[in-house]
């Protein structure tokens, strides 16, 4: 055999799978005609089972054994017996092209319409009641669809759809980024809620700004709910004096009972005892619920019928 004519380390770099002079971008197109003369050890039978000319396969092993500077071979006429090295090649050469088959077999059942998998974001505060109402919904009319659900804060997800790990995600505030598509969905109605034995207990209706003297827990920075409170305090004149700070908003509410503060929230889906929520008259606090996903990126079958499910449900998509 002549030397190895593959790749050549450059610098300190190594080449990475696939990438231009790396040895899978290198062996790959070969590796199947290979692993099909391995298992039959005859070239004329080999190329038959792949659908292709005698000679096209022949030249194919050549050039893979000269690639690597290895004979992988001993030739008897058109019969083949693998050599050790061939032997040991061989044995990688199935299990990688196994993996290959697997990794096909899993992305074509993912992408299936009738059995495809969704990879949905939420925000906590719709993970009790909003997104079983929607997954229920949709179900009906796609009952084997699969979801992965992931529950998290809105700037969380919108990285996880950058980074491809969400296909959809349903957050507040609505995202306005250049490579984002986001749809606005619906509003949901913030309330002040403050402890049961609060001097603001007995009231039904408030103007925040009657609450700038107040304590605030709230949602860590980087959390949409928290941005909203900052702007509508900024909004009614003051800047909120915030005492905790939670991840998520029924801990919040706990907090609010335990009298360490008021909070600017949505609806708890079951009432909690030891507060009492008021509705802000001034300003309008609401915050907007809505749908985004990547620009440009293709949908599959599933995640395209879930996409047009959620934007069907504009307007209504909270209960009540």
């Amino acid at each position: 055999m002549t030397a190895a004519t593959g790749p050549v380390a450059t610098g300190s770099t190594p080449a990475t799978a696939l990438e231009p002079g790396s040895w899978p971008a290198l062996l790959a197109p070969r590796l199947a005609h290979f692993a099909a003369v391995a298992r039959t050890e005859h070239v004329t039978r080999a190329a038959e089972e792949l659908g292709m000319p005698q000679s096209t396969l022949s030249r194919s092993l050549a050039r893979l054994e000269a690639e690597l500077g290895v004979d992988l071979f001993a030739r008897h006429g058109r019969t083949l017996t693998l050599t050790p090295a061939g032997r040991a090649f061989s044995a990688s050469v199935e299990r990688a092209l196994g993996e290959v088959e697997k990794a096909a077999e899993t992305v074509r059942a993912d992408a299936d319409l009738t059995s495809g998998k969704v990879a949905f974001g939420f925000l906590h505060t719709m993970g009790s009641e909003t997104v079983p109402a929607l997954i229920r919904a949709f179900r009906a009319d796609h009952p084997h669809v699969r979801f992965t659900l992931v529950q998290n804060y809105g700037e969380w997800m919108i990285e996880a759809l950058r980074a491809g790990r969400l296909d959809l995600c349903l957050t507040s505030p609505v995202p306005d980024a250049p490579d984002l598509v986001a749809r606005r969905l619906d509003e949901q109605r913030l309330r002040l809620v403050v402890p049961e034995d609060h001097r603001l207990a007995s009231r039904r209706r408030i103007r925040l700004a009657e609450a700038a003297d107040e304590a605030f827990v709230t949602l860590e920075p980087g959390y949409g709910l928290r941005r909203i409170t900052d702007a509508l305090c900024a909004e009614a004149g003051f800047r909120p004096r915030v005492a905790f700070e939670g991840e998520e908003a029924e801990t919040l509410r706990g907090l609010v009972a335990a009298g360490l503060g008021v909070a600017l929230l949505p609806p708890p889906a079951v009432p909690r005892p030891g507060v009492v929520e008021l509705t802000v008259t001034a300003p309008r606090a609401v915050r907007e619920i809505g749908v985004a996903w990547m620009s440009g990126h293709p949908d599959t079958p599933p995640v395209a019928a879930f996409k047009r499910f959620l934007l069907s449900r504009r307007g209504h998509l909270l209960p009540g």
